[in-house]
């Protein structure tokens, strides 16, 4: 439980100290706005905002922070996408480092949009077909850029998510689930594992990804759409990012539109083959129980407060509804 009410206060003061970094000064405003894999505050004085991310110690290296604002800033720079500009400190440095008890914290800042998540009604399948351009737009900026030298950044393969590597966690441990929901999920699990082993990880449908695009990193003014926090940017299947951007919204009737709308936005700007559409159900499953094994290894944070049991029951919803389907003749 690292994100505790002591916790947090420490390391609420230590980005007041800290804030000076980026020439706010002692009266400036820092207010905490989310508890995630992160801790992100929002620095206010006068009229100037800025976002700033305390990283999580003990997931990302240097090297995969560096490598993910490497990214960012070649999209900003070839107009690929709308997103916010990190920000260098006094120093010069994007990485400011902070401490707690001993601890190494580093710290990042961007620049503050306004608008608001897209919401959950009749204008979200038109959002969908927009992030699909986008999504399109981003992934053929990768296969037009060389990587950097010493570039990281995670592989969300199906060991990463839920086989050996797990880096969220197991998703056994999902609030409530019980000996019959594990067996049930297992079996989902070696499908899903059966499927992304035959779809592989050639360069046509693999490669570096957003990997969260969900509506809280979506920010919409106007018909302006801003993507935010490439924190779990890395390597996946394309399509993955489909999956990324209905996080929560799995079991809801409206996803087969929503699925819909982005394939035909993502067809407005580059080709999706069949293979890789037919792979979404897929990377929607694996995702929802990826999303199942954070809310346990990160119970103190107000999203896995917020998901409880109610998530598990609706996956295990999912994962019937999932193997009926591939188990239906075609």
């Amino acid at each position: 439980m690292m994100y505790n009410d002591a916790f947090l206060a420490r390391l609420g003061r230590l980005v007041g100290e800290a804030r000076g970094r980026w020439d706010f000064g002692p009266d400036s405003r820092v207010e905490l706005l989310n508890i995630s894999e992160n801790a992100t505050y929002l620095l206010s004085e006068g009229g100037r905002r800025m976002i700033l991310r305390v990283h999580r110690p003990g997931y990302h290296t240097l090297d995969e922070i560096k490598s993910e604002l490497a990214w960012i800033e070649a999209l900003r720079a070839s107009g690929t996408v709308e997103t916010p500009k990190p920000i260098r400190g006094r120093d010069g440095e994007l990485l400011q480092h902070l401490g707690t008890d001993g601890e190494a914290r580093v710290a990042v800042g961007f620049d503050f949009v306004t608008g608001h998540e897209p919401k959950v009604d009749g204008n979200l399948p038109e959002w969908f077909r927009e992030l699909g351009r986008i999504t399109a737009r981003m992934h053929g900026q990768v296969r037009g850029w060389t990587l950097p030298p010493g570039f990281q950044r995670k592989v969300w393969n199906f060991d990463a998510a839920l086989g050996r590597v797990a880096y969220w966690g197991d998703w056994r441990e999902g609030p409530g689930l019980d000996a019959q929901g594990r067996a049930l999920l297992q079996r989902t699990a070696d499908r899903i594992e059966r499927e992304t082993a035959a779809l592989g990880t050639g360069a046509g449908h693999f490669g570096l990804v957003h990997a969260d695009l969900r509506l809280a990193n979506l920010v919409v003014e106007g018909d302006r759409m801003t993507v935010i926090d490439f924190d779990d940017c890395g390597f996946s299947w394309l399509v993955y990012d489909f999956a990324a951007a209905i996080t929560f919204l799995e079991h809801e009737p409206v996803v087969p539109e929503l699925m819909e709308s982005w394939v035909r936005g993502y067809r407005d700007i580059a080709p999706l083959s069949p293979t890789d559409e037919a792979a979404i159900p897929t990377m929607v499953m694996m995702r929802r129980i990826l999303i199942l094994a954070w809310i346990a290894s990160h119970a103190e944070t107000p999203t896995a407060k917020a998901m409880g049991t109610t998530f598990t029951k609706q996956t295990l919803e999912l994962a019937e509804a999932y193997l009926s389907r591939a188990e239906t003749p075609r």
